[in-house]
């Protein structure tokens, strides 16, 4: 019985290592992305989109570790919800990986025409969004509640600048129609930060779940 609980520990520790890779390569999307876009450069952003393969083969080995874990382990309870959670935490993670290739799709379509403004706040956006990544992999591995809670009053940041960035291209399209389309992409990057919010948001529900037994809304 021992023998088995250190086998299970010791997997467990696996699964907790790949999703702190997992997370690491996702931050570092986020990252190349805006930056991407923010300087034009349409290299970086193509490194983004083929990097995803990557990031799709460690979904794909957190659910080979979990699905293992589950069928020789049979956990219940606190560790059974540990692995679940992985498995969330791995499609959470994913997604925000997407919409990073997403951002990184917008620098190429936009190439090297002038933005209509500087890019500040999204930016911006891009490192609350790096921090909560961060923060919801670190609330997971220690099982850190308050953390999770701090995440939620950071996705307030996240909308509050998701909000004042469509209010100010709004009103440039107004008096510039000819911008509609940098415009409409620039909102589209706004709103896949906003959406990766969510997702590390989802993860510290998860967490909460794992802690206390009662999914909380965050979001």
């Amino acid at each position: 019985m021992l023998a088995n609980r250190q086998q299970f520990d010791a997997d467990l520790q696996k699964l907790r290592q790949v999703l702190i890779e997992m997370g690491d390569l996702v931050k570092k999307a986020i990252l190349d992305s805006v930056n991407s876009l923010k300087d034009s450069n349409v290299e970086l952003a193509k490194k983004v989109i083929d990097a995803d393969k990557e990031i799709n083969v460690f979904e794909e080995r957190v659910d080979d570790i979990g699905s293992r874990l589950i069928a020789t382990q049979q956990p219940v309870a606190t560790d059974l919800r540990r692995i679940l959670i992985a498995f969330k935490m791995a499609g959470d993670l994913e997604r925000m990986a997407d919409l990073a290739v997403d951002i990184a799709k917008v620098t190429v379509r936009n190439g090297n025409q002038p933005f209509i403004k500087p890019l500040v706040d999204i930016p911006r956006m891009a490192e609350v969004v790096q921090q909560m990544t961060k923060d919801s992999i670190t609330a997971y591995i220690e099982e850190n509640v308050d953390l999770s809670y701090k995440m939620a009053k950071m996705d307030d940041e996240v909308d509050e600048l998701h909000s004042e960035i469509l209010r100010e291209l709004f009103v440039m399209m107004a008096k510039e129609p000819k911008n509609v389309n940098q415009v409409l992409n620039l909102c589209f990057v706004s709103r896949y930060l906003e959406r990766m919010a969510d997702h590390a948001t989802n993860i510290g529900e998860s967490v909460v779940y794992l802690v206390k037994g009662t999914r909380p809304d965050l979001n």
